[in-house]
């Protein structure tokens, strides 16, 4: 009887050792990027107006890091840059822009919902490695799912941490960009594809939305 007791004691105790072939399917994959907000854009609340939003994105891994935003608007959004590479270490602040639709039947910011969400992605790349979106395409079952951040609205004219916060973020992006059009044309920093074709794209629907909506407005006038 003793004999059978130890013997079922070491199974036990075997057993806590012995790693179950399912437990690395229910484990989140590890993220290699750090995002500040962490899960939220904020937007300042100007109907009509082409707000901008900010996220700072850092390489917390040893590796290098390409990255991509997608968005469930991408008629009325862009992000600068909308993708690219981080060495280890290495962080950028990203510009995020969104068109502010007018409010339908006079709803108020406080109540107004949006269901527009951003995703950043990442995969683990080669030194040397240049930015193009089709890697996440061929690298499929190594593509990491950063953060899925919502679309939060603040009041311009209400002062708040996050609107300072997104303030300070804004100016430093742009001090960012400023310096780096300064600097000769050399491949450093995080490498970016398509960046003008998409904001020329977005431009385009912009101004292909808004005449749409002059023609429905002179259409509603004239019906009157």
């Amino acid at each position: 009887m003793a004999a059978t007791v130890d013997h079922h004691k070491r199974q036990l105790s075997d057993a806590k050792f012995q790693i179950c072939p399912f437990n690395k399917s229910i484990f989140p994959p590890r993220r290699r990027l750090r995002l500040d907000p962490s899960s939220n854009l904020y937007f300042p609340y100007e109907p009509g107006k082409q707000a901008k939003s900010a996220v700072k994105i850092k390489n917390t891994s040893k590796s290098y890091v390409a990255f991509k935003f997608q968005t469930t608007a991408p008629k009325s959004c862009y992000m600068r840059p909308p993708g690219g590479v981080l060495t280890p270490g290495e962080s950028l602040i990203t510009t995020v822009f969104k068109f502010i639709e007018q409010p339908e039947n006079n709803e108020k910011p406080i109540d107004l919902k949006t269901k527009v969400k951003f995703k950043i992605i990442s995969l683990k790349v080669k030194e040397g490695t240049d930015y193009v979106p089709e890697l996440f395409e061929e690298q499929k079952d190594q593509v990491t799912i950063e953060r899925t951040l919502k679309v939060v609205f603040l009041d311009p004219e209400r002062p708040s941490p996050a609107l300072d916060k997104l303030k300070l973020q804004l100016a430093q992006a742009e001090a960012a960009a400023t310096e780096a059009d300064k600097k000769p044309l050399v491949e450093t920093g995080p490498k970016v594809v398509g960046e003008g074709l998409i904001v020329d794209e977005w431009k385009e629907r912009r101004e292909r939305y808004l005449a749409k909506q002059q023609v429905e407005a002179v259409d509603s006038v004239v019906k009157q």
